[in-house]
């Protein structure tokens, strides 16, 4: 295929117009070859028009415009993907900012490794923000625990992944049966790895996150991460892969622990540590939740007799 770009970056975008356009902003000051790579945009059901903050850009970078009805993150990437010209697929969100170097990094890492599921570095956006630090923090600590051998990673998050386009499709697309936005990425990484693949860290692919939280919105977004971990062991027994170890307690001290000894931010290193028990037990009652509507959906309660 003649014009056929490197790259092809999926965004899924829903009702956030600002967001959205600090993202393409950042694509389109992306040190990268314009005609290597195209932008594919996938607005999943928003209550407001987006076409206004895409054209703008449109003689910038060439930019593809889907919509859809609302159907979640996951069904919006493989909207995305299955129009992608593009030999590899980079997948972010419309809250993400690439740094310039981006895509370069990706491709040279691409040149060694080139079946390998790629996943770059994400930063906080907002260090003001106390529980986006103690959020971002958390996935720091994870992909330092599951990726310590950077050629032989395990975890990813979707905001911030790169991979063939040809075996994105064999390995089988995002699961999009997962209850809410949380989980799928974790599902996906998980299956790729089931099928062979190999996953590599790339440190140097930076995005900046920009995930605006509050207590509740914490509290809510590791409880359905709780609920998303269930309904991938549930996925994953299906296919016969076994019981997922449980860590050992030393993961968990060490994750409370973390906070105190990460020099890259100013908020109270205490209070992040009592975040991260926050967000374990979120987790857990996340779990024990969706596992109990499990159960009620596979022996409903019988119906009341009616006495005439």
């Amino acid at each position: 295929m003649m014009n056929q770009p490197f790259f092809s970056i999926v965004i899924p975008t829903y009702n956030r117009p600002d967001r959205l356009k600090n993202c393409l902003q950042s694509i389109s000051n992306l040190d990268y070859p314009r005609d290597r790579f195209e932008v594919i945009i996938v607005d999943d059901g928003s209550s407001m028009p987006l076409e206004p903050v895409v054209t703008p850009f449109r003689e910038q970078i060439e930019i593809t415009f889907i919509t859809q009805p609302n159907a979640g993150p996951a069904s919006a990437r493989n909207t995305g993907a299955a129009k992608a010209r593009g030999k590899f697929i980079v997948f972010t969100d419309d809250d993400c900012q690439p740094t310039a170097n981006w895509l370069n990094s990706l491709e040279t890492q691409f040149t060694q490794t080139p079946e390998s599921l790629l996943g770059g570095k994400t930063l906080n956006a907002l260090p003001d923000n106390l529980y986006s630090t103690a959020s971002q923090l958390l996935i720091d600590y994870l992909y330092e625990y599951y990726n310590a051998d950077r050629e032989q990673a395990s975890f990813f998050a979707s905001n911030n992944f790169a991979l063939s386009a040809e075996y994105f499709h064999q390995v089988g697309r995002f699961d999009t049966t997962f209850p809410l936005a949380a989980g799928e990425d974790r599902e996906f990484c998980d299956r790729w790895l089931y099928h062979g693949y190999s996953m590599a860290a790339v440190p140097d692919a930076e995005i900046y996150h920009a995930h605006n939280l509050t207590l509740k919105s914490f509290w809510r977004q590791h409880f359905n991460y709780g609920r998303g971990a269930f309904h991938f062991h549930q996925l994953r027994a299906k296919r016969g892969v076994g019981e997922i170890k449980v860590e050992p307690l030393s993961f968990y001290f060490k994750l409370l622990s973390y906070p105190f000894f990460q020099p890259k931010h100013h908020q109270p290193r205490l209070i992040l540590s009592m975040l991260f028990f926050v967000s374990q037990v979120a987790n857990i009652l996340g779990f024990f939740r969706e596992r109990i509507n499990s159960k009620s959906k596979l022996h409903p309660s019988p119906l009341p007799v009616e006495n005439n």
